[in-house]
């Protein structure tokens, strides 16, 4: 299914009325070129051209539709345009799937056939590039010759985002609505064939498709257009899950948002952060790394900016002491060279010193070099001294090359006109500063991304559910690599007690019976055992939860308690948690989602990321842990799960306890949940 002559259309049919009328409007306004065919049961005009009857009374098969009718009428339209060979459609009326209604849906998909179809629930598209829309309200963008792509579920975040007064030039903005035929994923790889397309944005509320999603960001960095998202609402992960901690401690879409992640799709917060991120990747592209410099001509924007840039990401390197001293021989005596830099006004309103100060700091090779400045009102001020600061801002970057930027601290101090100005010469317009360091750390993770092995594909798996139980699970993990306790099962007490000597004191007991997942919670655990007596007792107690009983060597010098979870997204399917384990997992919420497979290298970072990497890391005094034993543990746990991928529903190690380094790291407890099929 190829979307070229939908979207990109030398003759349009319009179908209904007031809608159809818009579309008719809007494309004259934009001055398209090519053919536009309204379609009305009644009327003979619509803006000045020719109505049509219907599909059989068109002059010629149009390459694209705008279809502005009621759902039912709707359903009959998509069949003829589909028979005929018509390249695609946009499907604006609502009253399908959004509302319930699944059949209908399924209707709709039936009609379209192999026709590409955007909606229903849709506004459709405006090309910009080429002139031409199939868009039923207004818009406020304009024609450019190359630029920024947009992707939005929402036709009403669409219509905001072209309203945007931010000098972003929007290449092309598409909605999907209800994604009945065509999704997010086929209108990237649609979007990649086109070279005017600099960056694309999303608006994710779900995605289609997790392997052709994969395959289209894939493509988009193999192929250099860098991919930036607005992920909003929750998924369903883990709604059926009951058996582990993992899919409640990964919370909402936090397995979304890794598999962005791990495409190297940068996130971020809000639509003004998507747009300022839009904007540094098409004026500089990605930045080669997180340090970034920031000048402004008052201390306390330097403080400011330093203060809302903690824990942003992004760092402020010191100035190297060649680079400190190029700075300085621009500067008068009293101002202290520093970074961020408050140059004071002693330059104020100077062009040659300005630029010698901004070019001395840009050669110092920042991922970006910013120049805070919040331009006057044109109405009541007088900006022009302002006007200097930014053409020395261009200067500096046009004899240095380095990647610039200046930012407005409040969005509204940065005219449009003087943002066209800067983003034309190659100096990147920011508008408010939380979101420019939003946009500033979005563009070093596209920068940072590399080539990783694409998200494990695990489809959900039929069959009915059922527990391993910690012994066979064990075993089962010990086969792939876990270092497990060492451990006996047994029937009875007197067994027990045997088992425990052999063993050597102190052991643990636990209750063996496969129907029993939260052992702690139930009473069913028992630590520290140091005698036959204190055994005896704990497996008397114990005979009421039925089954065999689980005997285990302690281990007692763990520095660390780590979970290692997997469970299954319904749509990204199974996923990596890691975290601070033990009885207060839920609690502490000290968790990380990774996709399957994550090499040594992600997941011992990720490990010494979270909070319980200060103690794998030795705290107060304390041993370091053994994190390369955890690691592998990790990693032993993924290389079942991927072999299991079509079987696995979900798992859990909590706690693996990570000893002192050296001596390795054991998982204590396991949770297994599979299908029957291929247990």
């Amino acid at each position: 299914m190829t979307l070229e002559r939908l979207l990109r259309p030398r003759s349009v049919a319009v179908f209904g009325g007031k809608a159809a009328a818009e579309v008719v409007r809007q494309n004259g306004l934009m001055g398209y070129g090519g053919a536009v065919w309204p379609v009305h049961p009644s009327r003979d005009e619509m803006g000045g051209r020719r109505v049509y009857r219907g599909v059989a009374d068109l002059p010629g098969v149009p390459d694209a539709a705008f279809i502005g009718l009621n759902r039912h009428l709707t359903l009959g339209v998509l069949r003829e345009l589909a028979e005929v060979g018509c390249g695609g459609a946009v499907a604006y009326a609502s009253g399908f799937a959004e509302s319930g209604e699944e059949g209908l849906q399924a209707e709709f998909r039936a009609a379209a056939g192999d026709m590409p179809v955007l909606g229903p629930n849709c506004y459709g598209f405006v090309n910009y590039l080429d002139g031409v829309l199939l868009w039923p309200d207004q818009h406020g963008g304009r024609r450019v010759a190359r630029g920024v792509a947009v992707i939005t579920q929402s036709g009403n975040i669409g219509v905001n985002i072209t309203m945007h007064r931010r000098a972003l030039p929007l290449a092309c903005l598409i909605t999907l609505g209800n994604q009945a035929v065509v999704g997010m994923s086929a209108v990237i790889a649609a979007l990649l064939e086109d070279p005017r397309i600099t960056a694309i944005g999303l608006h994710i509320e779900g995605i289609d498709d997790a392997a052709e999603f994969a395959a289209a960001a894939i493509a988009a960095q193999a192929r250099g257009v860098p991919i930036v998202a607005l992920k909003t609402g929750g998924s369903a992960a883990g709604a059926a899950l009951t058996a582990s901690h993992t899919a409640s401690l990964a919370g909402g879409d936090a397995p979304t948002r890794a598999f962005l992640r791990r495409l190297g799709v940068a996130q971020v917060a809000s639509v003004p952060a998507l747009l300022e991120t839009l904007m540094v990747l098409h004026v500089a592209g990605p930045m080669r790394s997180r340090d970034i410099a920031s000048m402004s001509c008052s201390g306390g924007e330097a403080a400011l900016v330093a203060d809302r840039a903690e824990g942003s990401g992004l760092t402020f390197r010191p100035l190297d002491p060649a680079s400190h001293a190029a700075v300085s021989a621009t500067l008068p005596p009293l101002v202290t060279v520093s970074n961020p830099l408050d140059y004071h006004t002693f330059s104020w309103a100077n062009g040659p010193a300005l630029t010698a100060t901004f070019g001395a700091v840009m050669e110092a090779g920042f991922g970006m070099t910013a120049l805070i400045l919040d331009f006057p009102r044109d109405d009541r001020c007088d900006g022009a001294d302002w006007a200097i600061a930014a053409d020395a801002m261009i200067a500096a970057h046009a004899a240095t090359g380095a990647p610039a930027a200046v930012i407005a601290t409040l969005p509204e101090a940065m005219p449009e006109a003087r943002a066209l100005a800067l983003a034309e010469a190659g100096v990147v317009p920011l508008c408010g500063l939380d979101e420019a360091l939003a946009a500033l750390r979005a563009a070093a993770e596209i920068g940072e991304a590399v080539e990783r092995p694409a998200p494990l594909a695990s489809p959900a798996p039929a069959g009915e559910a059922h527990s391993l139980g910690e012994w066979r699970g064990k075993r089962t993990l010990a086969g792939h690599g876990l270092a497990v306790p060492e451990g006996r099962l047994v029937v009875s007490p007197a067994e027990a007690v045997l088992a425990a000597e052999a063993l050597g004191f102190p052991v643990a007991m636990k209750a063996g019976a496969t129907h029993i997942l939260h052992k702690t919670e139930v009473g069913g655990v028992r630590l520290g055992l140091d005698s036959a007596d204190a055994v005896m007792a704990a497996a008397e107690a114990m005979a009421a939860f039925g089954g065999p009983l689980i005997v285990e060597r302690m281990v007692e010098d763990a520095v660390a308690e780590v979970i290692i979870g997997v469970a299954r997204d319904p749509v990204v399917g199974l996923y990596l948690l890691l975290g601070s384990g033990g009885v207060l997992a839920e609690l502490v919420g000290d968790t990380a989602v990774l996709c399957m497979p994550s090499d040594a290298g992600e997941i011992e970072a990720t490990l010494r990321s979270l909070r319980v990497g200060r103690l794998l890391a030795g705290f107060r005094g304390k041993p370091a842990g053994d994190v390369g034993a955890a690691v592998a543990a990790v990693q032993a746990v993924q290389r079942f799960a991927i072999a299991q991928a079509g079987a696995l529903l979900e798992m859990e190690i909590n706690p693996l306890m990570v000893r002192p380094a050296g001596r390795g790291a054991v998982a204590a407890d396991v949770v297994i949940r599979m299908t029957r099929e291929r247990a």
